[in-house]
């Protein structure tokens, strides 16, 4: 494994983020962009994908391509405008996520829960698959990080649906992490509740309520995410793979998620 400067476990490495144009997404890809990579994002709004890029640095280092992440044209344009741009691909974060219904599941549209599936666990999929067919793990220190969530590993009424395709997206990384291995390294994180606007409606008006159920005092930030995800696709995890990081203030401790937790 070549030396690495402090601080800069990415120079001359490429990843995609999706999902990136705010939050989490956006957080990885700076963390990333900070420790010398490259990077793609991704998300449906142009004028916000836009705005990212320009906060990230400029098309020196970041380029942003809008579209939805379960589009398949999408996803080749991206991945082919990222080693057109930047030559290579090295790391692949999928950060995309809906959630657009909450209630019990069994009152949930089949609809839905076939949409949130799509998106959270299928398109991940596919944007895997597009990255290995552009070259990810030719090189060393190719890694995949999926972006899953507490509830996919603890019942989370109610966003069950959402819940459940995390955990499915969870048992992916497994998957993935034994198909790909020696020559990419999968893993996840799955944070707990995060303050963005994805997850207001989890503690707006009652914050301090909230957090209180977690240990740590505190509900998360993007930059708590983006650190785990930096070093989960770094050389630092060289001998990590097929691993789940619960990036969640200590609130699994309590063993479950609860009122306190999630709602």
């Amino acid at each position: 494994m070549a030396d690495v400067v402090p601080g800069r476990r990415f120079d001359d490495r490429v990843a995609i983020v999706t999902g990136a144009s705010r939050g989490i997404g956006l957080g990885i890809a700076r963390r990333l962009v900070a420790e010398g990579a490259r990077v793609t994002i991704t998300a449906r709004g142009a004028e916000a994908l836009e705005l990212a890029v320009e906060g990230l640095g400029g098309p020196t280092v970041a380029i942003g391509l809008p579209g939805k992440a379960d589009d398949p044209d999408h996803r080749a344009r991206a991945v082919e405008a990222t080693v057109e741009a930047f030559g290579r691909l090295d790391v692949l974060v999928n950060n995309t996520g809906i959630n657009p219904v909450a209630g019990p599941l069994t009152s949930m549209d089949p609809g839905a829960v076939l949409k949130i599936f799509g998106v959270n666990v299928a398109a991940a999929l596919a944007w895997v698959e597009q990255a290995r067919l552009a070259g990810l793990g030719e090189r060393p220190g190719a890694a995949v990080v999926n972006i899953a969530s507490v509830a996919g590993l603890r019942p989370a009424p109610p966003i069950g649906a959402y819940g459940a395709s995390k955990a499915a997206l969870i048992h992916t990384t497994g998957e993935l992490a034994l198909e790909l291995a020696p020559r990419i390294r999968v893993n996840a994180v799955a944070p707990a509740i995060v303050k963005t606007v994805f997850a207001t409606m989890l503690y707006e008006g009652r914050e301090e309520e909230v957090a209180a159920a977690y240990p740590l005092g505190r509900l998360g930030v993007p930059d708590d995410v983006a650190s785990a995800v930096a070093f989960l696709a770094s050389d630092d995890a060289a001998w990590i793979t097929g691993q789940t990081l619960a990036v969640d203030g200590g609130l699994l401790l309590g063993g479950g998620l609860g009122a306190g937790g999630l709602l």
